[in-house]
């Protein structure tokens, strides 16, 4: 049975996008009028054959008739509005990694003093969300008990919300005992990198929760992930997994607090990275905020041959800036200060 995928493509920016918009030759993209696009590709998968053709918004009355039903159902939630967004053109999620043996900062946070002060750093940068974690989920790492994870991170989680109030707070991690004592302490986002799998208690724990929670891929666990990742064809892999996890929170009063993360370097290779990246507007048309986490990612040092993590900040700043182009507008990175001054720069000259 035939699958078809929409994906908007052939972006407009600022003043001229909205006088597109205005003429009705262009769709808004979630809902901003500051980005717009004329065209759609349409993926067709039967089996594990995949075809796919562009072509103007136009022609969708021209389709047949299941499949015009079809892309405009895509469309409608194309051009929804993002509501987690809170009309911002951009949030950037700064990184706390209170672990020994995170693949780039291991070690440099991991006291509830350093922590403060990176914390305290990362907001003078621009930080809107802060996601703090007690487990390094690195390629090969190693999996922590629960009361281990939660003694590294409790005493930040307790007090957070009182110092720094007005702060988005993200947990990091997959386990529910963590979980729910960051609940308690009125965490905002829940990030699990296994989707609520590793711990079998944790999707019902949150299911219900009015907070956000990340919907994060990953092929195989940390230990695995890496080793000869293979998909029938990863961007429509991945999209029919957001899919399904989506219809799995269906229902629930939480079913639009989702936000989707594709997992750039979990369980992908550098091909892999570059194709979902590079067709990252496809996502769009599940009608939910994506996330987009390449800060520091080895990919980098693939295309570049920069080894060190610390000197990948302009490949991540290339990442994010051409993943911003196609409508993606929350970044989880190290160095805010830098992605900050890059964004800021960047929409001002696609809005003169």
């Amino acid at each position: 049975m035939k699958k078809y995928y929409t994906r908007a493509c052939n972006f407009f920016y600022g003043q001229r996008s909205e006088e597109l918009i205005k003429k009705k030759l262009t769709l808004p993209l979630c809902g901003n009028n500051s980005i717009s696009f004329n065209q759609i590709e349409i993926f067709i998968r039967d089996k594990k054959r995949v075809k796919s053709k562009i072509i103007n918004i136009k022609r969708i009355n021209k389709l047949n008739p299941s499949l015009k039903k079809k892309i405009n159902e895509d469309i409608k939630k194309i051009i929804s509005k993002r509501v987690f967004l809170r009309k911002k053109n951009h949030m950037l999620m700064g990184i706390v990694n209170m672990t020994p043996d995170s693949f780039s900062d291991g070690g440099k946070f991991n006291s509830y003093i350093k922590a403060i002060t990176r914390i305290n750093n990362l907001k003078k940068s621009g930080a809107d969300i802060i996601d703090i974690g007690g487990e390094s989920t690195r390629p090969g790492s190693k999996v922590i008990p629960p009361k281990k994870e939660l003694q590294r991170v409790y005493k930040l989680l307790e007090k957070f919300k009182k110092k720094f109030p007005k702060t988005l707070l993200s947990i990091d991690t997959r386990k529910s005992l963590v979980m729910n004592f960051s609940m308690k302490h009125k965490v905002d986002i829940i990030n699990d990198v296994s989707c609520f799998k590793f711990d079998p208690k944790s999707f019902d724990l949150v299911k219900n929760k009015n907070l956000w929670k990340i919907i994060h891929h990953m092929q195989g666990t940390p230990q695995t992930m890496q080793i000869k990742p293979t998909y029938d064809h990863i961007l429509l892999d991945i999209y029919d997994f957001f899919e399904n996890k989506i219809k799995q929170f269906d229902g629930n009063k939480s079913e639009k607090k989702l936000i989707l993360d594709p997992g750039i370097g979990f369980g992908k290779n550098l091909k892999h990275n570059l194709m979902i990246l590079s067709k990252i507007s496809l996502f769009h048309s599940l009608g939910f905020p994506i996330l987009i986490g390449t800060s520091r990612k080895r990919f980098i040092n693939q295309i570049s041959g920069n080894y060190d993590t610390l000197e990948r900040i302009g490949g991540t700043i290339s990442s994010v800036i051409f993943s911003y182009s196609q409508g993606i507008k929350i970044f989880r990175v190290h160095d805010i200060g830098e992605v900050k001054q890059s964004l800021l720069v960047f929409e001002a000259l696609l809005n003169k």
